[in-house]
């Protein structure tokens, strides 16, 4: 029943993420609910999810492009080192610390995942960045999603349109960025432990299937509303894992 259950909420959480973002809200807790720490269940979400997340930055990758005189190439690299770095500090952080630190990351993430639906608005921004500028913020948003990555989405297209590009193609370069991070983290968390592999092929099932569904169904739900629940999940996940921790 624990791998059933798991299925379903990844097959929630991959056509959530096609359609809105916000997927990792439902993927981690159920992981935590199986059974699993909070470190062992970030380490399998990142990689259950890393399928789908190759499957959208492949399919977007002739619409990426790189941000001035930077190529690609150059945020590709950064992302790489990055999701490495972010992905090593996770792994010596001590089990105890990176629970008292989830419910404070889960914040972090329902924040920014408000932010950038609702209160975020790139074209009436005063805010803008060199293309040098964005590589750093690139390099920082990687290590950050290597060691935990929820809103790292929202992050990555605020700094892409805030340097000059636009949505459409800030959210197809996000999306090949996001899994080369994700997939350097991925490599190192392979060898970890505190890995689940049957947990994370029942998830990283569901999740590619439900990104599939996601994907045709695009035009056919209100955005804002997917955003609204995800957003309610997120505030109720951060409630109680503050109220855990208390």
């Amino acid at each position: 029943m624990t791998y059933v259950l798991l299925f379903f909420v990844a097959l929630w959480a991959g056509a959530q993420n096609a359609l809105a973002g916000g997927g990792s809200f439902l993927i981690l807790p159920a992981l935590m609910f199986s059974g699993m720490d909070a470190l062992a269940a970030n380490i399998t979400s990142c990689v259950a999810l890393f399928p789908a997340q190759i499957a959208s930055g492949w399919t977007g990758r002739h619409t990426a492009a790189g941000v001035g005189g930077l190529q690609l190439r150059t945020f590709f690299i950064l992302s790489i080192i990055g999701g490495a770095i972010g992905a090593v500090i996770l792994l010596i952080t001590p089990r105890g610390l990176f629970a008292h630190l989830v419910p404070w990351l889960v914040l972090f993430a329902t924040l920014v995942f408000i932010w950038g639906s609702f209160l975020r608005k790139p074209d009436a921004s005063n805010l803008h960045l060199t293309p040098q500028t964005a590589a750093i913020v690139q390099f920082l948003i990687a290590i950050y999603g290597g060691y935990f990555g929820g809103g790292a989405g929202f992050l990555m297209v605020s700094a892409l349109t805030m340097a000059g590009q636009n949505v459409l193609v800030a959210s197809t370069t996000k999306n090949v960025l996001a899994g080369v991070m994700n997939a350097s983290a991925v490599l190192i968390f392979l060898f970890s432990p505190d890995l689940h592999v049957p947990q994370m092929l029942a998830t990283a099932f569901g999740a590619t299937i439900g990104g599939l569904v996601g994907a045709k169904l695009l035009h056919h739900f209100d955005e804002k509303i997917l955003k609204l629940i995800v957003i309610i999940i997120g505030v109720a996940l951060t409630i109680g894992l503050f109220l855990k921790e208390a």
